[in-house]
Order: C-alpha cells, then sequence, then structure tokens
C-alpha cells in the first residue's frame, strides 16, 4: 500500500542541466532515511520548465535508483489529455508503480470533463493511478462526488488532496471507501489530515527532513498523535519557512544547507531571498537539522 512519507521529489540542475548524480544520491538517502516513496517529477519536481526528454528521464532515472525498494509515483499529469496519455505510458513501460495525475489546469474543464479526462488516462495503459486535486494551482477543484465516480474505476486508487480542506478527507471516504487511499499535499496540516483517515503525505519539507517526516507519519499511522504531535511541533516553523517562497526553492535551499544539492533553479523561478534563506536556517535548526 501507498501510505506514509513519501517526498516529492526535488531535480537537481548544474549549470541548466539535469544532474542525475545528484538525483540518484538524493534517492538513495531518502530511502535510508526511511521515506515511503518517492514522487518524481511532480511540480516541487519542476515538470512545468522540464522538457519532454527531460521528464521522461528524470523518472526513468529514480525508478533505477530506487531498484523497487520503495514506490515511484511518477508524475505524469498535463491539461492536454494527449500529452498526459504519452507521459503514464512512459511511466508505466520504465516501470513506476503508480502515476500523480492532477487535475487539467489553465483550460478548467467542467466536472464531466474530469471524469473523461482521467478515464482516458485509467484506459491507455495498466498503471494505478492517484488524482491530484490543487485547485490553488490548477483552478478547478474535483469534487467528492467526481472523485467517488473516478473511484469505480478499478486502478484509480487515491488521491493527493491539496485542496487544505480537511473535511474533505472524510467526505471522499463516504464517496470512495474507506479503502480509497488519501494522501495530505500540505505538509502543515498532514496531522488533522490522517487523523481524519489520510494515510500519508506526499511531502515537500520531506525532501530536506526525511527522517522526521517519515517519524511524524509512523506515529500517526500507529495513532500515537501525542508523538505526532511532537513532531509537528518540531516541523511547523520548517513547513512555514519553505513555504514563504516558491516550495521548490525552498526545499532546494535546505537541502544545500546539508550539501546534498545546489540551489539552481529555473526561471521563471529564482534563489531565495536572504530573509526567506534566514527563515529556513531558522527553522532547520529548530528542528535539529543544522547546528
Amino acid at each position: 500500500m501507498i501510505k506514509g512519507s513519501i517526498p516529492a521529489l526535488v531535480t537537481p540542475f548544474k549549470n541548466g542541466a539535469l544532474d542525475l548524480e545528484t538525483l540518484k544520491k538524493l534517492v538513495d538517502w531518502q530511502i535510508a532515511e526511511g521515506s515511503t516513496g518517492l514522487v518524481p517529477v511532480g511540480t516541487t519536481g519542476e515538470s512545468p520548465t522540464l522538457s519532454h526528454e527531460e521528464h521522461e528521464t528524470v523518472i526513468e532515472a529514480v525508478v533505477k535508483a530506487a531498484a523497487g525498494r520503495v514506490p515511484v509515483i511518477a508524475g505524469a499529469g498535463s491539461n492536454n489529455t494527449v500529452e498526459g496519455i504519452r507521459l503514464i505510458r512512459f511511466a508505466e513501460r520504465v516501470g513506476a508503480d503508480a502515476a500523480l495525475v492532477v487535475t487539467p489546469y489553465y483550460n478548467k474543464p467542467t466536472q464531466a470533463g474530469l471524469i473523461a479526462h482521467f478515464t482516458a488516462l485509467h484506459d491507455c495503459c495498466t498503471l494505478p493511478i492517484i488524482i491530484y486535486n490543487i485547485p490553488g494551482r490548477s483552478v478547478v477543484d474535483m469534487t467528492p462526488e467526481t472523485m467517488g465516480a473516478l473511484a469505480k474505476l478499478p486502478r484509480i486508487i487515491g488521491v493527493k488532496d491539496a485542496t487544505g480542506k480537511i473535511e474533505r478527507v472524510s467526505q471522499q471516504r463516504a464517496s470512495c471507501g474507506a479503502d480509497f487511499i488519501q494522501l495530505s499535499g500540505e505538509d502543515a496540516t498532514a496531522l488533522g489530515f490522517n487523523a481524519h483517515g489520510g494515510t500519508g503525505c506526499i511531502s515537500v519539507t520531506a525532501n530536506v527532513a526525511p527522517r522526521l517526516c517519515a517519524e511524524f507519519q509512523q506515529a500517526t499511522l500507529a495513532g500515537d498523535y501525542a508523538k505526532a504531535l511532537e513532531y509537528q511541533d518540531r516541523l511547523m516553523p520548517l513547513h512555514e519557512a519553505i513555504f514563504l517562497e516558491p516550495g521548490l526553492a525552498g526545499a532546494k535551499y535546505g537541502l544545500s544547507k546539508l550539501g546534498l544539492c545546489e540551489e539552481e533553479v529555473r526561471l521563471p523561478l529564482i534563489g531565495l531571498t536572504d530573509g526567506t534563506k534566514a527563515r529556513i536556517d531558522a527553522a532547520m535548526r529548530h528542528a535539529g537539522l543544522i547546528n
């Protein structure tokens, strides 16, 4: 089962090009630190500024580096259904365990359009699909009723929910069933999300604090919410600081402080301001990640 702490991996760059050696080292480090899955080329992996060839290269590199040790959930979303079919078929071909498919952004489909889009991706391959519902970026919000209709398809197995609405977990349990996998897409509210019935988080913060995020998730899944709250208190300043500017830039900066990755991001994103760096430094010290 897909559950626990699943980092939405950054995509390392060096002088504008993919840095695959660093990516492989990050995969090994994440698994050693207790992460229970990996998501390459989500938004945190800078998928909007990767070429199709780079997108595919990163998926294949992560699948090979993971070598079956944890599930790889490949980012395969698009607002173009034909393009999404290409990406998900590639992910299946190179051995990904599942695909993360975002609700189509910018063109604002209806709920019926969402059903048609996800059905087409479901029917084009045999890969399990996790819906990524993030209305703050895609503008369209998949309703629990629509998700319930899609959950009837055998390979639509779960959701990454970034609505920020904790009650959605309960609503989606009612519409999709208790076995439908519900993963938080918001680090800061993952505690409440799991208390409502979620089973994990596709996390940005876990790029920087994988062991703490994994132990936090283990505590919630064991029902030890007192212990989980202690982890939440350690991690909350980092959750906040990483997202003061685009989260992937914050995650790369945090990794650079650990000596694991360059800060380099692609335009239109830019490096962090000094004030945000100072906030992340303080949050990492609070979490015990740096001195």
